[in-house]
């Protein structure tokens, strides 16, 4: 007799199930694994573009960074040639006002120079008629004209002449008296100074030609080239006295005067008013 195989049945102590229990049981657990097995397979695309993105952005951020440094480098360049830029500006409008000031200056010297050219010119045209002005006042003086022409003397019309030097005696009234100083200034309008003795000749010629000095109480005498400096006697070239014996002993303040009726000079108080003797070398004939 056919039996309809019955289900096996699995006996254990601890699991009891049959044949079907177990089908199903793997076809749940194949069904179980196909399901946990899809799910695990999608996410890996997901991690695999990951690391591009964030290499993406690490790459926008290192850009954007190198932007803002770069820019601000440029913004600090372009800051400091501005800068520079007006600095420059400035040097260039000082040297083109120095240059401006210096042209000026120099049209200024360039006026100058004109103007002393001129006046150089001009002195040297003077100084031209100046010299034959003198030169004929020279003639004139030394050798006037007379009825045989001109004769030439050693000495000026009005001077005396003795050995080498030409002496002017200014016998002049008590009115005009001058002092030593003022006397000095007045020869030194005559091309001359006051008279002054190289030899003992010269000083009894200057001694004998000082007139009527007993006239007038208030005259002591004549004024000569001689006074005290450093308490000493010098004539006015500078050189000393030599032959004490001529004059009095020195007092500071001091100057000589000749009188005739003296014979040696006398000192005087140069503020003292009194005549006075020119002299100068004479020319060669």
């Amino acid at each position: 007799m056919n039996r309809k195989p019955q289900g096996l049945v699995v006996q254990n102590p601890s699991v009891c199930f049959s044949a079907e229990t177990l089908e199903e049981g793997a076809d749940y657990v194949n069904a179980a694994v196909r399901t946990v097995d899809q799910p695990e397979a999608s996410p890996a695309p997901k991690v695999r573009g990951l690391p591009a993105l964030a290499a993406c952005w690490l790459s926008l951020l290192l850009i954007m960074a190198l932007r803002i440094y770069f820019t601000s480098v440029m913004s600090d360049n372009n800051m400091r040639l501005t800068a520079e830029n007006l600095q420059l500006k400035e040097q260039n409008q000082n040297l083109t006002a120095e240059n401006l000031q210096l042209k000026e200056q120099n049209q200024d010297l360039e006026t100058e120079k004109k103007n002393l050219t001129e006046q150089i010119l001009n002195m040297e045209t003077k100084w031209t008629e100046l010299n034959v002005t003198r030169a004929q006042w020279s003639i004139d003086n030394y050798c006037p004209k007379g009825n045989n022409g001109r004769q030439c003397r050693p000495c000026q019309d009005e001077w005396l002449n003795f050995q080498s030097s030409c002496f002017e005696v200014y016998d002049v009234a008590a009115s005009h008296l001058k002092t030593w100083e003022e006397a000095r200034e007045n020869c030194s309008g005559n091309n001359s100074d006051l008279a002054a003795a190289v030899n003992e000749a010269d000083r009894e010629f200057i001694i004998s030609h000082s007139w009527n000095s007993w006239n007038d109480p208030s005259i002591k005498g004549y004024w000569i080239g001689l006074r005290v400096e450093g308490g000493q006697w010098k004539w006015i070239n500078g050189s000393d006295l030599i032959n004490s014996s001529w004059v009095d002993a020195p007092t500071n303040g001091s100057c000589a005067v000749s009188d005739d009726n003296q014979p040696r000079w006398k000192s005087a108080n140069c503020s003292d008013r009194n005549r006075w003797i020119c002299g100068k070398k004479a020319i060669t004939v």
